[in-house]
């Protein structure tokens, strides 16, 4: 405007009135003044203007950029016609919007940063020892087995087992968790963790394209594309939405006038009111509000949540697991650390020696935990020369031939299909009856150890409104309901196979009327249960690939109580998104009305547009703020 002035000063006009806008001058030099207002016109609108071109001349008309430019260069037609030379409304709209554009950059741009810090957890290179010195590779080129070199400061490059050394791992990229992780000889490692002290060897046990790393951020990139039903809502309603108004701005447009010159006998005077009725129309009515926040809130939330150690892997699922009342719980891995140790040995007429050395050797296949328990208390190099005709029987326990005895060792069901008597164990713990040759030689006693935090889990999943937890373990009933009833889970099911945890599920989902049924676990076995339930939540640390590929949430800690801060973000990312849609269609279809009748003008428009679309964003990426859930 200072410009303009200074031009209409240099060619001697009166350039404006008590309103500041210029009345004499623009009907002198009128095609002067329409050029200097095009300029910053231009300027300012011309990458909107580039998008509705592009949109028409690919046949897609009906967007917001095509709102846009009909609005303003309609608005510019009219003070062409009118000859007021005021195109101020014009360039103000498409000034306005492009603040509210850069406000959602601005917010998305955020997302993203909370996003890629999950991405930096890529590692670049992994150390190899070659002829005394180290050598880098990328992690991709690494095989199974292979040993590794972690130096200090340094990512961890794939899963793998520590072989020496001790150090702390930064482990608050994957989990949340801001406490550094003691590892030492023997204990597993994930990648993506940040190797703070001393040096370590790691003996990888997956590929990098199968490791920890590698699943997290496929599971990111993946995110976006899985939409929730607000989402596709949102899009469809855009779809039907943009057309119906740009159809009803023409309406507004012709109709009105053509009846009041028709009927009313008026002049053609009448055009020019009421399309600018129909420009304000067309500018109130774009979508930006709705289109940008609803997914720039599911985008916050899950990014808030990732940062959380928690990682889901798709707004659907967001919006699935704010309606879970009902959860399912696996107990080994899961609510207890699948960490068993063998508590007890009770022979008949063999030595705990040699019992535990037959249902060591006899186990020597399995990979389960009871199995790596049997093989740590026996506590010598397994020769696998010495077991032959391995068979697991599933839930109940596997029989083999050692040394050229048979060896039977399991639950009571398998006593009962090899009709060996047997003596029941008063112990609380997993008892594994042994038959040999046939005869029954005792039974062992195998315990599993509760997690610290799973008894504050289930409470906090109960303050955050949760009806019912269940567990379900193929554990004898004995152990399964000891566990429940210290943990507070109000129903268990036990001595499961592994397919009737599906039907389990299935009924408690047909039982739970008005809610949604999660189930949470961290086994192969779970993988099924997993994908069959509402929403499938897996332990991603130690858990099984096929649990963290079959889940729709992981949680990077194997922590429980992530599971009722999981909730809450859901239902606060879901709590914005409908705030959002609410108040954004109450605003607009007011204003609609407002327009149509006259009573609103261009910047009653940009506030229903640009004002209500950034009230919005700053709305959606409170969803980024989970911490303190």
């Amino acid at each position: 405007m200072i410009a303009l002035r200074i031009a209409y000063h240099f060619l001697g006009e009166d350039v404006s009135d008590a309103n500041g806008a210029v009345v004499k001058a623009a009907l002198v030099h009128e095609p002067v003044w329409f050029i200097l207002y095009l300029i910053p016109y231009g300027i300012i609108g011309y990458d909107i203007l580039k998008k509705a071109f592009k949109g028409i001349i690919r046949g897609q008309v009906f967007d917001e950029n095509f709102l846009m430019a009909v609005a303003t260069i309609g608005a510019i037609v009219v003070a062409l016609v009118q000859k007021n030379g005021d195109y101020t409304e014009a360039i103000a709209v498409m000034l306005f919007y492009q603040i509210g554009e850069l406000f959602q950059s601005i917010a998305v741009g955020k997302s993203r940063r909370n996003i890629s810090k999950l991405m930096d957890i890529r590692p670049d290179y992994a150390n190899i020892e070659r002829d005394g010195s180290l050598e880098q590779v990328d992690p991709s080129e690494v095989s199974v087995g292979t040993v590794i070199v972690v130096q200090p400061g340094e990512k961890i490059p794939i899963d793998g087992i520590v072989t020496e050394g001790t150090s702390s791992l930064n482990t608050v990229a994957l989990t949340g968790e801001s406490l550094p992780r003691d590892v030492r000889s023997g204990d597993e490692v994930i990648s993506g963790s940040i190797n703070l002290s001393g040096v370590l060897k790691v003996q990888t046990t997956k590929e990098f394209g199968e490791s920890t790393v590698s699943k997290i951020l496929e599971l990111v990139e993946n995110a976006s594309s899985r939409k929730s039903k607000s989402e596709e809502f949102i899009s469809k309603f855009a779809r039907f939405y943009t057309p119906a108004v740009c159809y009803s701005a023409l309406a507004l447009a012709i109709l009105p006038p053509l009846f009041q010159m028709l009927f009313m006998q008026r002049g053609i005077e009448v055009w020019p009111a009421w399309i600018y009725r129909a420009l304000t129309f067309l500018v109130i009515s774009c979508p930006c509000a709705l289109v940008i926040s609803i997914p720039l809130s599911f985008f916050a939330g899950i990014g808030g949540a990732g940062k959380e150690g928690i990682l889901i892997k798709g707004s659907n699922y967001l919006e699935t697991l704010s309606k879970v009342k009902t959860v399912v719980f696996d107990k080994t891995g899961t609510l207890t650390k699948g960490v068993f140790e063998v508590t007890g040995v009770h022979h008949n007429q063999v030595e705990n020696e040699k019992l535990l050395e037959y249902a060591a050797l006899a186990e020597c296949a399995s990979s389960h935990p009871i199995s790596k328990s049997l093989q740590s208390a026996y506590g010598r190099e397994i020769n696998r020369d010495r077991v032959k005709d391995i068979e697991e029987i599933s839930g109940e326990g596997i029989t083999a031939v050692v040394d050229g005895v048979q060896v039977a060792i399991g639950n009571h069901k398998m006593m009962h299909r090899l009709n060996v008597p047997h003596i029941d164990c008063h112990c609380v713990g997993t008892i594994l009856h042994m038959a040999l040759d046939g005869k029954y030689a005792g039974h062992i006693v195998i315990s599993d150890v509760e997690k610290e935090s799973s008894k504050e889990a289930i409470g906090k999943l109960r303050s955050s409104g949760i009806r019912k937890t269940v567990m379900l373990t193929g554990d004898a009933s004995k152990v399964a309901e000891g566990v429940a009833a210290d943990l507070g889970i109000d129903e268990v099911v036990s001595e499961l196979l592994p397919a009737d945890k599906v039907g389990e599920v299935e009924r408690i989902i047909k039982e739970n009327e008005g809610g949604k049924v999660a189930f949470v676990g961290d086994g192969i076995n779970d993988a099924p249960v997993l994908t069959r339930a509402d929403i499938g939540i897996a332990m991603g640390a130690m858990g099984s690939d096929a649990a963290i590929e079959a889940a729709d949430v992981v949680l990077m800690d194997d922590d429980p109580v992530k599971i009722s801060k999981a909730i809450r973000i859901s239902r606060k990312c879901l709590r914005i998104v409908y705030e959002n849609i609410t108040f954004a269609l109450v605003i607009k279809f007011a204003c609609l009305v407002l327009g149509a009748l006259g009573i609103a003008n261009m910047w009653l428009a940009i506030f229903a547009d640009v004002g209500v679309m950034i009230i919005a964003v700053l709305n959606a990426i409170r969803a980024l703020r989970v911490h303190k859930l």
